[in-house]
Formats: C-alpha cells, sequence, structure tokens
C-alpha cells in the first residue's frame, strides 16, 4: 500500500517535464519563426531588389517625369534616323549622370523649374513638329535629362543601394522612350497625324505650365 503513493508521485514530475519541453520547443519555434524575416531582409539581394523596385517606382510615379519621357519618344520618332535611339539613349544616359549627382548630395539649381520647363518645351517641340538637327535635340534632352536624374537621385530610399535604383529608374525611363515612340509612330498612322501631333504636343505644354504654376 505504501508503493502507490510513491509512484503516484512520479506522474506530477513527467507531466512537468514534458509541459517543460513542449513550452521550450514552443519558444524556440517562436525565436526562430521570429529571426527568419530579419535574417532575409538582412540579406544583401533584399536590398538591391528594394532599391530597384523604387527606383523603377519612381519615374512613374510623377506626371512631370511621365508627360516629359513619353514626349521624348515622340520627338525621336518625328526626327527619324539616328535620332530615333540616339535622343532616347541621351536622356537615359544623362539622366543617370545627374542621379549619380543627387545620390551624392551635390546641388543641381532649379531643378523643379527644369523639370516643369522640360515639360512645356518638349511639348511644343512636338506640337510645331520642328525638324531640329540631331546635335541640338540631343543637347536639348540632355540637359533636362539632369534635372530629371538629380529628382530621382535626390529621392532615393536610404535603405536602396545605388546601382539597383539607378537601373531601376534607367529601365523605366527607357520604357517611357519606348512607349512614346510607339505612340509617334500609331499617331504618325492616323489620317490627321499632324493635327494629332499638335493637339497632343500642346496638351503637354499647357500641363507643363500647369505643373510649373503648382496647379497640378
Amino acid at each position: 500500500m505504501q508503493t502507490v503513493p510513491v509512484m503516484c508521485n512520479f506522474v506530477p514530475v513527467i507531466l512537468f517535464g514534458r509541459h517543460q519541453g513542449t513550452t521550450m520547443r514552443i519558444g524556440l519555434t517562436t525565436a526562430a519563426l521570429t529571426l527568419i524575416p530579419t535574417a532575409a531582409f538582412a540579406h544583401p539581394g533584399i536590398g538591391d531588389a528594394h532599391g530597384f523596385v523604387a527606383g523603377f517606382a519612381h519615374p512613374l510615379g510623377g506626371l512631370d517625369h511621365i508627360l516629359a519621357m513619353v514626349t521624348v519618344g515622340i520627338f525621336a520618332w518625328q526626327l527619324g534616323g539616328r535620332a530615333l535611339w540616339l535622343v532616347p539613349a541621351t536622356f537615359v544616359l544623362a539622366m543617370a549622370a545627374g542621379g549619380a549627382l543627387g545620390m551624392a548630395g551635390v546641388p543641381v539649381p532649379f531643378v523643379e523649374l527644369g523639370i516643369a520647363i522640360s515639360v512645356i518645351v518638349l511639348g511644343a517641340i512636338v506640337a510645331f513638329a520642328r525638324k531640329a538637327p540631331v546635335a541640338i535635340a540631343v543637347g536639348i534632352v540632355g540637359l533636362f535629362a539632369i534635372f530629371h536624374g538629380h529628382a530621382h537621385g535626390t529621392e532615393m530610399p536610404l535603405d536602396a543601394t545605388g546601382g539597383a535604383y539607378a537601373a531601376g529608374f534607367m529601365l523605366a525611363t527607357a520604357l517611357l522612350h519606348v512607349a512614346g515612340i510607339a505612340l509617334g509612330f500609331a499617331i504618325g498612322r492616323i489620317a490627321h497625324g499632324r493635327a494629332a501631333y499638335q493637339l497632343g504636343g500642346s496638351l503637354v505644354a499647357l500641363a507643363g505650365v500647369a505643373i510649373l504654376t503648382h496647379v497640378i
């Protein structure tokens, strides 16, 4: 009769041991699940991906950038020949240089003014269908691209890597140029292409004035 209580005394000990083991396993599992996201986001690849996405989204998040870059594509289509690739390529490369200045904290005066004026001037060029020499066209878009690039660079997120961020906004810009070239081709195919260029370019220029005066 004395042995029964002794054996029963082991039951709480066993249950307590199992409870401790279960609690420990739950604690370790919770800690592991907590640390996994932290380790993942600390991986350099995640930082590069974040920088690329942020850079890609930046030109697409501003009406001024979209209008200017699409209009550059239309302008390149109007000029034709080697300007079809040279004008957009110049814009992308000059924009990258401006972006590097912005990332480095090098000031460029009148950036916002330059961006707004770029929309006005490019819209007016398309509206009047001016057949400017390629050298002048390259100089105009290259100058405006520096302002756009500097704006991209100064607004780079702190946790983004510069190379990935620049690759993102360069790709987005190139795609907007391609969209402009396609739009220019489509406008040229319609019956009254000249009138459509005039209307579209005028609307872009008016939008630039609205941006300049902070109406939009």
